[in-house]
């Protein structure tokens, strides 16, 4: 699988551009500010109907327009996909596949898997815990349609039993009959996300050592950990004995939403004792392992974005993974970087073909 066009209109800092990509490597280059990342944005919409940046749809508009659209061509198989993306500002999203219309966006996901490196991945170590449940709940529902639909439905379940929460609070009436409606709504998905959660992590973490390895030439013992309360107590036994603490709280303080994926090196927490370019090179194993379990999975090779990729990783680190990605294993990639000698250098060093667009504040010409 791969992107043979994109289309822009009025996304973020472009008024309109149109761009023919190569099947392997594909680099913007261009000073900081220039828009750069914001490609990247738009293929990523392509893949999984949001920004990965910003939730917030109707701020990716051009300032002073009333509506964007982003469109793709892939080639799979040789079958054509076109898949289309719009919004009118205060009107619904618009997302479509060969001009027909999805009546529910999350029947897309996993169609055409991406994964994304980027700066903003740093969030993934230095923020709570629910951007590590969200990176491992992107991972499985790109494979597994009926986990997303569990989630929305676990979600949708923790909503209400939170309002009943609050209500009673208020009212000073426990209602028994429906907590306990709501709690067996809420074990039946919390117990499938669970189990899905578990068996994808015994094999996600394999992948996980294997890659960052090869990217230190393992020099240092870092650890990737599952834990959930779960683990130590059968969920309806879990909401039962929360329950007068959850009154008092008014919310469920026990669940799959308080699932924690932890990240240690030598023993120690990363976020405190990892430096920089340990950080980076763990964040780098993580996605590139989410790049080979899809790929294991789909049967197909997915998109890889490298988004300033080059920051904070030395240069013997930054010539492995350079090296990794323009192998067999590897479809196509999108980079970007500031130097545009730099990604030439590598890739012709790999004697990897590279097609390069330079980008001036939303201008784009290939050079």
């Amino acid at each position: 699988m791969w992107l043979q066009k994109l289309s822009v209109l009025n996304f973020k800092n472009y008024s309109e551009a149109e761009l023919v990509f190569s099947n392997t490597v594909n680099a913007f280059t261009g000073n900081n500010g220039a828009g750069k990342t914001n490609l990247l944005d738009a293929i990523h919409y392509l893949s999984l109907c949001k920004s990965y940046f910003n939730p917030i749809d109707s701020q990716q508009i051009r300032q002073g327009q009333d509506l964007f659209m982003i469109q793709g061509t892939f080639k799979k198989e040789d079958a054509d996909d076109v898949i289309y993306c719009g919004l009118k500002r205060n009107q619904k999203k618009k997302f479509k596949r060969n001009k027909k219309e999805y009546q529910r966006l999350a029947d897309h996901i996993g169609l055409f898997p991406l994964v994304i490196i980027s700066p903003n991945d740093i969030s993934l170590i230095i923020e709570g815990s629910e951007e590590r449940r969200k990176f491992i709940d992107n991972v499985i529902s790109q494979t597994d349609s009926h986990y997303l639909d569990e989630l929305i439905n676990y979600n949708r379940n923790l909503i209400n039993r939170n309002a009943l929460l609050r209500q009673m609070a208020v009212s000073g009436q426990y209602d028994p009959t429906l907590m306990e409606i709501y709690d067996q709504q809420l074990v039946i998905s919390g117990n499938k996300i669970f189990n899905k959660r578990k068996l994808f992590m015994e094999e996600f973490t394999k992948i996980f050592n294997k890659h960052y390895r090869y990217l230190t030439e393992d020099a240092e013992r870092v650890e990737l950990i599952y834990d959930s309360p779960l683990f130590q107590d059968d969920f309806s036994t879990l909401l039962i004995r929360n329950l007068e603490r959850d009154r008092i709280l008014e919310r469920t303080s026990g669940g799959v939403h308080k699932d924690e994926l932890n990240f240690s090196i030598h023993g120690m927490a990363l976020k405190k004792f990892g430096s920089q370019g340990q950080q980076k090179s763990f964040l780098i194993a993580l996605k590139l392992a989410q790049y080979t379990f899809l790929h294991q999975q789909k049967g197909f090779e997915p998109l890889l974005l490298l988004d300033d990729i080059f920051d904070k990783l030395d240069d013997a680190r930054t010539t492995k993974l350079m090296k990794m990605v323009s192998e067999k294993d590897f479809g196509q990639i999108f980079i970007t970087d500031t130097s545009r000698d730099r990604i030439e250098n590598i890739f012709n060093k790999l004697d990897v073909p590279i097609t390069i667009f330079n980008i001036v504040s939303g201008e784009i010409s290939e050079e």
